[in-house]
């Protein structure tokens, strides 16, 4: 049955750009997969069907917590949930490759201020294949935006950082400047603009990351104020 929506209210567009998780979603190389099993079964006898899977908190779309690239700093039962609600800034980064400037940014979209950043580099896992590299952005500019305000930095990528970094350079100053990260992020079909963000982490308690399910309402010409 279809429902009408009530009067006067308009219908609000959502779009959903979390990575769907199942058994062939890609993993960081040498990370945990996910997987899963049936505890219980109907069609063995039991009342309820019950699942039970096994993965890395990073496997499809997902937070970092600090205590990912520090021992002592915050867990995922820590990661605060205003920087992960609220206007955001989608730039499509596609054509670009190797590491990206402000300047570069600057010219896809006004930066002057911004409290949440997302950024589609094309290289995704959600075509179902790990990207052999992406682009990321400078140190200096990270810098910069921290300066303006910035609270969250989301990519479509697997990481904010390069594939091959072992210093996890951006990781840190996000981290050090009271920011936080979301990756692994579906924005192949989302346009470029503004948007409202949704992307709570799950509350489990002291672990690296924890997965998100992210959601994007437009803002703007009938998307909302």
């Amino acid at each position: 049955m279809r429902r009408r929506p009530y009067l006067g209210i308009a219908l609000v567009t959502l779009r959903d750009v979390s990575v769907a998780v199942r058994a062939d979603t890609p993993e960081w190389p040498g990370d945990t997969p996910f997987s899963c099993r049936w505890a219980w079964a109907k069609a063995q006898g039991a009342s309820v069907n019950v699942s039970a899977i096994t993965m890395s908190p990073h496997v499809g779309t997902h937070a970092d917590a600090p205590l990912h690239v520090r021992d002592g700093w915050p867990g995922s039962h820590e990661l605060p949930l205003e920087p992960f609600h609220g206007r955001a800034t989608l730039v499509d980064a596609s054509a670009m490759k190797g590491e990206i400037s402000l300047a570069q940014l600057e010219a896809l979209a006004d930066l002057t201020t911004v409290e949440r950043l997302l950024v589609r580099t094309g290289r995704t896992i959600a075509a179902g294949t790990f990207p052999a590299d992406w682009p990321t952005l400078t140190e200096a500019c990270v810098r910069a935006l921290l300066g303006r305000g910035l609270r969250l930095l989301g990519v479509d990528a697997p990481s904010v950082d390069t594939r091959e970094s072992t210093t996890l350079a951006v990781h840190h100053m996000l981290f050090e400047g009271g920011a936080f990260n979301l990756e692994n992020l579906d924005l192949r079909r989302v346009p470029a603009g503004e948007y409202e963000l949704i992307a709570f982490p799950i509350r489990l308690m002291s672990l690296d990351a924890a997965p998100v399910r992210a959601v994007l309402r437009p803002l703007g010409a009938g998307g909302g104020a």
